[in-house]
């Protein structure tokens, strides 16, 4: 059954055979059956994007909630690609694709912690007609890698459009300082093509990311992990060898140079944003798309990646109020790691 060419997609296909097409493809890759491969790609292509209704309908409240705590939030919207859909099913065998929380995925980045936590006491004090079904604080207890982040797990549920009832989408709340250390770790990553995000890659990009994120947290007030030394000054000093050692300043600046980026014109015409990135050719084209192109969008998502199979490149389909704001929200895709350096010669200083 084919996707829906209405504004916003709804699932076409039942869940058992949203599971099967994941497995599928996270076992077998692009290796197996051709037929096989395209169907189960039309299968996830189809589940992620009956997504965007649930994920915008979160987003606006998001937004909203978040420009109540201060008065320039970054707020922005993703639907999660295919590559990242499949590693995260191999990391964790047992997971099934019909119940995966973060296939459409809000954030809002705010200047610091006092206004993360009241963000997110809002949340806790106001009703809403969606199901909170998962909480994780990635502040007070950060994950190995220096991950910091709160998450907030909705399920949609609308008497109206019920259809997309059941549906999972995860908001992130995150501080400035915090939303810098996944940028440079996302770019970093994209540079080696490897998964450091996901914890994957060379132990000495992991190590040092593990060491400047606990750093970051000693900036906020925040704790620092269990696996880095809890003195200042011995973290200091191990983030210092390791960023000489690595050249991270250096690297990072090499990176945002080789990017050869043009800016369109007429970008408050648009609402979606593809872009994809080549990081061999240190180049980013971004396609944009109307409101009312949501399917199309969709659509063209999934046939960039088909292409993008097997190189270096990657693509996202993000939605932002402007230019501007997309390359606050999504720096790594403009390789844009300054916050970062700034925030780490400043702790070192």
């Amino acid at each position: 059954m084919p996707p829906s060419r209405s504004k916003w997609t709804t699932p076409a296909f039942s869940r058992a055979e949203v599971d099967r097409a994941g497995r599928l493809l996270a076992q077998n890759g692009l290796v197996a059956d051709v037929l096989a491969v395209g169907h189960a790609l039309d299968v996830i292509g189809n589940w992620r994007s009956a997504h965007g209704f649930p994920l915008n309908t979160l987003q606006m409240t998001l937004r909203k909630r978040a420009s109540s705590v201060c008065e320039a939030p970054i707020v922005a919207q993703r639907l999660k690609r295919v590559p990242s859909v499949l590693g995260k099913l191999r990391r964790f065998p047992k997971m099934k694709l019909s119940r995966m929380q973060d296939i459409g995925g809000a954030r809002a980045v705010l200047p610091n912690i006092a206004e993360v936590d009241e963000l997110r006491a809002i949340y806790r004090g106001r009703r809403i007609r969606h199901q909170l079904v998962g909480e994780r604080d990635y502040v007070r207890r950060p994950k190995a890698s220096g991950y910091r982040s709160i998450h907030l797990v909705y399920r949609y549920h609308s008497d109206r459009k019920a259809a997309y009832s059941g549906l999972q989408v995860e908001l992130q709340l995150r501080t400035r300082i915090q939303h810098a250390w996944a940028t440079a770790v996302e770019t970093v990553g994209t540079f080696l093509g490897q998964a450091l995000k996901s914890s994957e890659g060379r132990k000495d990009w992991l190590r040092f990311f593990e060491l400047i994120g606990s750093g970051f947290a000693l900036v906020e007030g925040g704790p620092v992990a269990d696996n880095v030394p809890p003195d200042a000054a011995a973290l200091r000093a191990a983030i210092r060898r390791d960023a000489r050692r690595l050249r991270v300043r250096e690297r990072l600046e090499a990176f945002r140079e080789a990017l050869k980026f043009v800016e369109m014109p007429k970008m408050q015409a648009y609402r979606y944003f593809l872009l994809v990135l080549d990081p061999d050719q240190g180049s980013l084209s971004i396609q944009v798309f109307r409101s009312d192109q949501i399917a199309v969008a969709n659509d063209t998502y999934l046939t960039v990646e088909r292409l993008l199979a097997g190189s270096t490149g990657d693509a996202v389909l993000v939605a932002s109020d402007s230019l501007e704001s997309l390359r606050r929200a999504f720096p790594n895709y403009f390789l844009d790691t300054r916050t970062f350096v700034e925030e780490m010669e400043s702790f070192l200083a």
